[in-house]
């Protein structure tokens, strides 16, 4: 059994869609927990592209590292214009017109191919900044998260940095707020983990695209369980596929004024409703009894 005490456990919580609750439930179960281990804990905000963990565990940010990829840059001096760099781009970032070779730096991934491919040496990589990576205490929670620059739009270099920045950490357990949806920041967020919670609303489009967030916990083999969150009267098309996939139904939030409130005004859930920290706390040794 992989227990917390022994070998260090990462639980991810992710969800199919926007809007489910997602880091509410991150943020809560990690203040609910931290008091009922002995263990580190480190919390990871991998939704890079719109952090707001911070606003319900409100951490003292000390340290600061800028996340680059290495892009083309391209000495005309040199470029016979041969377009094998364009040609070995799988990302279209790079294109021969003529005489001019042009570099689109928001379509490059960084991956150096037009570098070593160029026959004549005329492209060198340098540096650019897509965003920046944060990491603090919020008590006695280590917290760690990347913010992207606005208008780039690749996430996933900032989550993989992210995750090797936090590395040396060491923690005995890590609580990952990934992106929402099934698109590769999720995939990258999530990769490795030991189990994964599905934040999921009972709607239409909450049962959906829970069914998606799913199948990729599914492919990536990472064990999963449910959490409901706005119920309010049965759904029962939810209830069968989580029997039907044994996913376990680890928490129900009701759907009340008050916790919609509480929220607006960047209070965690455990402070809406004090009694649910308890029932994070089951999911917690839950989780470590499902994770084998």
């Amino acid at each position: 059994m992989r227990m917390a005490n022994n070998n260090p456990l990462k639980i991810a919580v992710a969800s199919g869609k926007g809007g489910t609750g997602k880091t509410t439930i991150a943020t809560s179960f990690a203040l609910s927990i931290i008091n009922d281990i002995s263990e580190s804990l480190l919390f990871l905000d991998c939704d890079v592209e719109a952090p707001n963990a911070h606003l319900f565990l409100k951490p003292q940010l000390t340290e600061e590292k800028p996340v680059e990829i290495l892009i083309p840059e391209v000495n005309e001096s040199l470029c016979t214009h041969c377009g094998e760099c364009a040609k070995v781009c799988q990302f279209q970032a790079i294109a021969v017109l003529g005489n001019k070779t042009l570099v689109f730096p928001q379509l490059c991934h960084g991956c150096g191919s037009c570098t070593m491919i160029c026959p004549a040496n005329a492209i060198q990589e340098i540096p650019k900044s897509i965003g920046v990576l944060q990491k603090g205490t919020a008590g006695e929670i280590k917290f760690a998260r990347g913010v992207m620059d606005i208008g780039e739009p690749m996430a996933v270099p900032i989550i993989r940095q992210l995750k090797k920045w936090v590395a040396p950490l060491e923690p005995q357990i890590t609580i990952i707020d990934s992106p929402p949806g099934t698109s590769c920041p999720v995939v990258e967020s999530i990769r490795g983990s030991d189990f994964l919670i599905l934040v999921t609303e009972p709607t239409p489009f909450g049962f959906h695209d829970l069914k998606l967030a799913h199948q990729v916990a599914k492919d990536l083999q990472i064990p999963a369980g449910v959490i409901i969150n706005r119920e309010n009267g049965a759904f029962s098309e939810l209830e069968d596929y989580c029997k039907e996939e044994n996913l376990p139904i680890l928490m129900r939030v009701p759907f009340r004024r008050n916790i919609a409130e509480g929220i607006a005004k960047g209070r965690n859930l455990i402070e809406i409703l004090p009694e649910m920290s308890a029932s994070f706390q089951n999911i917690y040794h839950q989780i470590t009894t499902l994770v084998k």
